[in-house]
């Protein structure tokens, strides 16, 4: 049996990176998908490869920082499944980067937007359909960053991660007694667009290579691995967690 049959999933920040082969992982594992993102093209060229390969999918395009769309996906995930068992809040924006004395006041705000704000107006109409269930798991993208490493040049990036650990410490806190586990995933350096920010260059891409004790950087699809563990019985007895899959950058001094 897959690990997610007859289970129903909101993934965000679906159109590429972890997102995409998280919601392409989710959907090989048995579970219903409804799937957001701000290009509607290339969320519908998700839910085709879904279907094709025989899963159960739904886009619903739109901005995170909108808390109308929070409420429109888990609206679409009961009319069209019935409820709603998982929530992977991925979708993040690097921000305004560069010397922090430089960074404007709007792009401080919306990395927070979208890094942190948006993740709490996801769990704000996510947990009552939760509720309901009896149970349900609830994740956040974070990142090592902030959180056991600090960066320069990254202030918005960082801060609005780092949020995203004490929310899920907060909310393990408080839902767990009726059953809803609340988990960050910390990814290290992972290809996928949104990384080419930090590697622009064959030099910046050895770095950060060499800064991970495995000296590369992850593939989404390992990253969706870790996210399946999280979203499945698998981790049944794990809340309140900041997940580290990171590729030993957390510890690694070589």
């Amino acid at each position: 049996m897959t690990a997610l049959m007859n289970k129903t999933a909101i993934v965000t920040g679906a159109s590429s990176g972890i997102g995409y082969a998280t919601a392409r992982l989710f959907a090989r594992e048995g579970a219903n998908i409804v799937v957001t993102a701000r290009r509607a093209d290339e969320l519908n060229a998700l839910v085709a490869d879904i279907k094709e390969g025989g899963g159960r999918a739904i886009a619903v395009a739109g901005d995170v920082r909108d808390e109308a769309l929070a409420r429109a996906l888990v609206e679409k995930a009961l009319d069209a499944f019935g409820g709603l068992d998982i929530a992977f809040n991925n979708a993040g924006a690097n921000g305004e980067m560069g010397p922090t004395p430089g960074i404007s006041l709007e792009g401080w705000n919306e990395a927070l937007a979208v890094n942190l704000t948006a993740a709490f107006l996801g769990a704000k109409y996510q947990i009552p359909a939760m509720l309901d269930r009896g149970a349900g798991s609830l994740i956040f993208t974070s990142t090592f960053v902030g959180h056991t490493v600090g960066m320069p040049g990254v202030a918005a990036y960082a801060a609005s991660k780092a949020g995203l650990i004490g929310l899920t410490q907060s909310l393990a806190a408080e839902f767990g007694p009726k059953g809803i586990r609340v988990n960050a995933l910390l990814p290290g350096g992972t290809d996928t667009p949104m990384a080419e920010a930090w590697v622009s260059t064959p030099e910046a891409k050895a770095f950060v290579e060499g800064l991970h004790a495995l000296k590369r950087r992850a593939r989404p699809e390992e990253i969706a691995q870790s996210a399946l563990y999280l979203a499945s019985d698998a981790s049944s007895f794990t809340t309140g967690t900041a997940l580290l899959a990171d590729g030993g950058v957390s510890i690694n001094r070589t």
